[in-house]
């Protein structure tokens, strides 16, 4: 204990009468201590105005480098899918081509309207009712109802339908109704629908109709 009392004493009495003494010729504790304590401040100093800033930018730039990171493995999904994406596009170009190949032009529609005619004509049926409705028009193609009423056996309704189904162009059969007309007949009340291409100024028409109720 006494020692360690004499050196207390001793580190102590190199703290006194220092005012006006050149560090350089201050007692080695002293020395020491002002040391660290340069060190430390320098270190604290450092870290404020320096390092600080440059750990910030470290922390930007990796963030910036996994989403850097993110996109190319996304572009390359993209990339490895490319040509399974392009099949698929070609086989989606066919059938659109193939269903608008089934749409009748304005000019045409009096030959398909002919043709689902001569369907029931050449069944042996009878027209009692073949009148074209209002023409409702979509944003690319028109859609044509009308309203036909047939007579003739439940044999020859059978054949017309499938007749119609094998029409080059589109025409559905909807709101079928079959009763009992004379002579044991039987009267069949449907909706044919078909369809066509809308011309550049139907298509010009509707577009204007689309953007004036947001005007």
């Amino acid at each position: 204990m006494a020692n360690l009392k004499e050196l207390s004493e001793s580190i102590s009495a190199q703290f006194r009468d220092l005012n006006g003494v050149h560090p350089g010729l201050w007692p080695i504790a002293p020395r020491i201590l002002s040391a660290v304590g340069s060190v430390a401040l320098v270190v604290v100093l450092g870290w404020y105005f320096y390092w600080s800033g440059q750990i910030d930018e470290l922390d930007a730039g990796q963030q910036e480098e996994q989403k850097l990171k993110d996109s190319f493995k996304q572009k390359m999904q993209q990339a490895i899918s490319l040509d399974a994406l392009k099949e698929q596009r070609k086989l989606v170009l066919q059938y659109v081509a193939t269903m608008e190949k089934q749409l009748p032009s304005k000019s045409e529609m009096d030959a398909l309207l002919s043709d689902i005619n001569q369907a029931g004509l050449g069944r042996g049926m009878t027209f009692d009712l073949f009148k074209p409705g209002q023409v409702v028009a979509k944003d690319y193609y028109a859609e044509l109802p009308i309203d036909i009423k047939l007579s003739g056996n439940f044999h020859d309704m059978g054949e017309f339908a499938s007749d119609i189904a094998k029409l080059p162009r589109i025409v559905t059969l909807n709101n079928l109704s079959i009763s009992t007309g004379k002579d044991s007949n039987l009267i069949l009340d449907v909706v044919a629908k078909t369809f066509r291409y809308l011309d550049p100024d139907e298509i010009s028409a509707q577009a204007a109709l689309k953007k004036g109720p947001k005007k």
